[in-house]
């Protein structure tokens, strides 16, 4: 198979867990543990290539992508510490509302050093997406970069490439951005990717498994804690209103009569330095049984943040090269709906996992 060739615009611990895990897989069973897919139309995770990068930060400007990926304020796990060099230099990009003013405030190792390079043009970025042949452009920028993800989105329009959106800020998900990216027949995957075993998904499945079994969910929270530069970021509560929604909006999908926005809570609850890429989140839900007697359930889920991530975008990016060699354009709304948690459309997730599967086999279409 010819190699799927992909660009990143940040390079923090998402974007860390994903390239590891492309070399790590390379080697790896056909069927190997941590993957939902060993092969999609007969592409591997090693079948996936980095052409082209770009992030801010002084200390990743300028390096080889392989060496990037672990410089701070990067502190996701390192599970394959031999990524050989890649021959690709990340490149400046462009800071936008990428870096919140409360992160000055904080020690080199856990924030963003802006580089002194100056800033990248849409013109540029086109250039280097058009010039590296980078099928598609992956979105890893900060909660609440709304307008570092608009351009970023404006520049996969420009240069022709795909787009995975695995941000909480409305593109795919948006009617006049889909439209934008069906008129021109290119595929996108979006908003804001759903982690393989991670808060949201779990609690979807036990709000799914509550009205299936005819308990009534009557109000329930989630919250979060973590130690790296996302949970940092998010101490701004000025940059949570998409977050909030995204998360919101993925558990409520599945209820048949939505909970008042006082009965709900989704989203996170502190930054824990100490933890780092560590995420735990403390879930309750409050219900009634049979006879109206009340129920509580509480559950603690820790999980290693960024690689729980990247098991979905390993596979979100080889459904992308699917849609790309089969000449379809637009939103891709079956693999948006499995693996992320703001698609342009919300279906339950055996649906959702059923419509994707059928995209994979060439059953579907989008």
């Amino acid at each position: 198979m010819t190699k799927i060739k992909i660009a990143i615009a940040g390079i923090g611990n998402c974007a860390s867990s994903l390239i590891q895990g492309i070399e790590y897989y390379k080697t790896e069973d056909k069927d190997p543990i941590g993957l939902m897919h060993g092969e999609i139309g007969g592409y591997g995770p090693g079948d996936i290539k980095v052409v082209a990068a770009f992030d801010i930060d002084a200390r990743k400007v300028g390096k080889d992508v392989s060496e990037a990926i672990f410089a701070p304020p990067n502190c996701t796990a390192v599970f394959c510490p031999d990524v050989p060099v890649a021959g690709v230099k990340v490149k400046m990009g462009r800071v936008l509302d990428g870096v919140s003013d409360h992160m000055k405030n904080y020690g080199e190792n856990y924030t963003f050093v802006v580089s002194k390079e100056s800033e990248a043009t849409k013109a540029d970025i086109v250039k280097e997406l058009k010039d590296s042949g980078a099928e598609m452009l992956l979105n890893y920028m900060p909660v609440g970069s709304e307008e570092a993800t608009r351009f970023y989105a404006e520049c996969a329009l420009e240069a022709g490439v795909a787009f995975i959106n695995n941000m909480p800020v409305f593109i795919a998900s948006n009617p006049e951005w889909a439209k934008r990216f069906e008129e021109k027949n290119i595929p996108i995957i979006g908003d804001d990717i759903k982690a393989q075993l991670g808060a949201t998904i779990t609690h979807r499945v036990l709000a799914d498994l509550f009205e299936k079994r005819g308990v009534k969910l009557e109000r329930t929270y989630q919250l979060n804690t973590g130690g790296n530069t996302d949970f940092l970021n998010m101490l701004n509560r000025n940059r949570l209103a998409s977050k909030r929604e995204s998360k919101t909006e993925a558990v409520q999908s599945v209820l048949s009569q939505k909970l008042e926005d006082e009965n709900i809570h989704i989203g996170p609850s502190d930054y824990v330095a100490w933890q780092k890429d560590n995420k735990v989140c403390f879930l309750r839900m409050e219900g009634k049984l049979f006879g109206d007697v009340p129920m509580n359930l509480e559950l603690r889920l820790s999980v290693e943040d960024s690689p729980n991530s990247a098991g979905v975008v390993i596979d979100a990016i080889r459904c992308c090269k699917l849609a790309l060699d089969r000449g379809i354009g637009g939103v891709l709304y079956s693999p948006s709906s499995y693996f992320m948690k703001h698609p342009a459309i919300q279906y339950p997730d055996d649906v959702a996992y059923r419509r994707t599967e059928e995209f994979i086999a060439g059953t579907r279409e989008r």
